[in-house]
Parts: C-alpha cells; structure tokens; sequence
C-alpha cells in the first residue's frame, strides 16, 4: 500500500477560527467563530466562513470594535500556547499600529460620559444619533 507523500511546507494550512483562537485575538474558539460569522473577519480582502484554511504571508482584517489590526500570517498553529509565542505567529501592518494608537489617544481625550439617572426620551434620542455618528466615522 503506497504511504501518503507528505506535505511540503508551502502547502500547510490551518482552520481561521483555530488560528485567531491559537494567536490569542479570541478567548475561545467560539467566540472566533461567532465574529467570523458576523463579518469582522476579512481573509485576503474577502469574507471568511470559519473553515477557511489560511497559509502562510495571508492578510487578515481583524476588527474588534472600536479597533481593527490588519496583520500578516507568519506562523501557523492550531493549539493555543504562550502569549509570547502567539504574538510571533503575525507581523501587524505599521498603518494598521498608528491608525490604533490614533483612535485610542481620541478615546482618551473624549470626556466621560455623564449619568444623572434615566435618560428621558429627548437623552436617548441625543445618545442615539451620537452612536449612529460614531459607527459611520469607524
């Protein structure tokens, strides 16, 4: 019976939802694949579905609201191990790093919200269109 011929290097491929959930950017493999599913997470500048194999030198779009990291894959895994180690396994784009640093020193500086209570109709209409500005900015 022939053996199996074994896979070179190149051809090495691991599940996303295992991979997000081995480089530390979800808690558990669940919850990767719920963001998955909702659309946060963009595989070479296309929608994923949670089975996707992914490759070395592949591009992903991460977003975990308010952030986004876009990130090259450098290592493959499929079990979860030391954050040391995780963080080894992508390289994050320096576009992707000052667009973060931007967006929280702006969080930083935005005053605290203040709560006096219930809000009435008018404080949740005002809360509201707010909101709505703040996801289209994003």
């Amino acid at each position: 019976m022939p053996s199996r011929p074994e896979s070179a290097p190149e051809n090495l491929q691991v599940r996303l939802d295992k991979w997000l959930w081995a480089a530390r950017f979800y808690k558990t493999r669940q919850i990767a694949i719920d963001a998955i599913l909702a659309g946060r997470v963009e595989v070479n500048g296309e929608r994923a579905k949670p089975a996707k194999a992914i490759r070395l030198a592949d591009a992903l779009m991460i977003r975990k609201p308010p952030y986004g990291f876009h990130i090259s894959v450098q290592q493959l895994a499929e079990k979860r191990g030391a954050a040391r180690i995780a963080q080894t396994m992508y390289v994050e784009t320096a576009q992707s790093i000052a667009a973060r640093e931007q967006l929280r020193a702006e969080i930083r500086e935005m005053p605290a919200p203040v709560f006096r209570g219930r809000p009435t109709k008018r404080d949740r209409r005002t809360m509201d269109k707010f909101m709505d500005q703040q996801g289209e900015d994003a």
